[in-house]
């Protein structure tokens, strides 16, 4: 069994990936002995195979997932996987191809799959990953986690809500979604950070509420506003002020990885507001296009004036590094955001 999780919206997907995997840990193997997680950007051809080639003398199913192919240096490695596993013949293991770095776009009515970048931007597939996305995605469990509508993502922040012990308002839903954006990580973020000040101040049990008044102090206060105020001062080159609002947040208890995705997402969204700028859209039709609050589209405008699109790619590509290193023990994430604002 061939199962494909893809689509830009990859917290769902990876909410998704974790079930199945837990699933299988749940009800199959226990012991955990026939998991196999793959780095795809990173592996072979001959290593791939090889890790689902072979039985495993512990578990008659076994579980093999692999991350991020798509994004792999080796061009061969992709007609090689499509004629693998056309040729394959089928058997109990389940196999998980999860790709976090494609999303789906309409041309002339037809869904092409687009290939993202560190930065966001979308490139075409070459023809032997098209053909092997083709493939992965007519199989029957193949699932697209494409970003969702505005209105959609508020009615999932009520179900995420609610799996979680509490209840938000239709109004709270809806202006958390639109401060935030179709950002999952982002949503799940503050979505946690609401439900853990209600049930602080709950004097009982109960269930806890999240009303539109929670969403407006904590969210606003503690992303939006603060974020722009420190994007405005790294536009205007005031590097001293940017690390005393960078130093007040996390006095403010946001962890410094939550920092480093805000600034991502924002540096994201203003490097996306400058292209669509470029392109000759205005305000509205870039809100449209970008699906943003009309606050945070007017906001990002004021802010991409002071910057030109190759520092907005740079910061981004800086962003990146900064994740890496810490990810691979080189630095942390806070000295890694105060080198940057010296940088600029």
């Amino acid at each position: 069994m061939i199962i494909f999780l893809y689509g830009q919206d990859n917290f769902r997907s990876r909410l998704k990936l974790n079930e199945l995997k837990n699933k299988y840990l749940r009800e199959i193997d226990k012991l955990g002995s026939g998991l196999k997680i793959i780095n795809g950007a990173k592996a072979s051809f001959s290593e791939i195979t090889t890790a689902i080639s072979p039985s495993s003398l512990l578990s008659k199913k076994r579980l093999i997932i692999i991350e991020d192919v798509f994004i792999n240096k080796d061009k061969l490695i992709f007609e090689n996987l499509s004629e693998y596993f056309k040729n394959k013949k089928q058997d109990d293991n389940i196999i998980i191809v999860w790709e976090s770095n494609i999303k789906t776009k309409k041309f002339k009515n037809v869904l092409a799959p687009m290939l993202l970048d560190s930065s966001g931007k979308e490139k075409p597939l070459l023809k032997k990953q098209t053909e092997f996305f083709k493939f992965l995605s007519s199989q029957k469990y193949s699932y697209n986690f494409n970003l969702l509508s505005n209105t959609e993502s508020a009615d999932w922040v009520k179900r995420q809500t609610a799996l979680r012990g509490g209840k938000i308002r239709a109004k709270a839903a809806e202006m958390l979604v639109s401060l935030v954006g179709p950002d999952g990580w982002q949503i799940n973020n503050e979505l946690d950070k609401l439900l853990s000040y209600k049930a602080a101040g709950a004097l009982t049990q109960a269930e806890v509420h999240i009303e539109i008044e929670d969403v407006q102090n904590l969210v606003r206060g503690n992303f939006s506003e603060n974020i722009f105020a420190l994007t405005d001062a790294l536009s205007v080159k005031n590097k001293s002020l940017a690390i005393k609002l960078l130093d007040e947040q996390i006095e403010a208890g946001l962890s410094d990885g939550y920092l480093l995705n805000m600034f991502v997402r924002q540096f994201r969204i203003l490097l996306q507001i400058k292209q669509a700028l470029e392109s000759g859209l205005n305000q509205r039709q870039i809100a449209g296009k970008l699906k943003l609050h009309p606050f945070v589209a007017q906001k990002g405008l004021e802010q991409t004036r002071h910057f030109t699109l190759p520092i907005l790619k740079n910061i981004l590509s800086q962003l990146v590094k900064i994740d890496y290193q810490v990810k691979s023990g080189q630095s942390d994430y806070l000295t890694g955001l105060n080198m940057l604002i010296a940088s600029l």
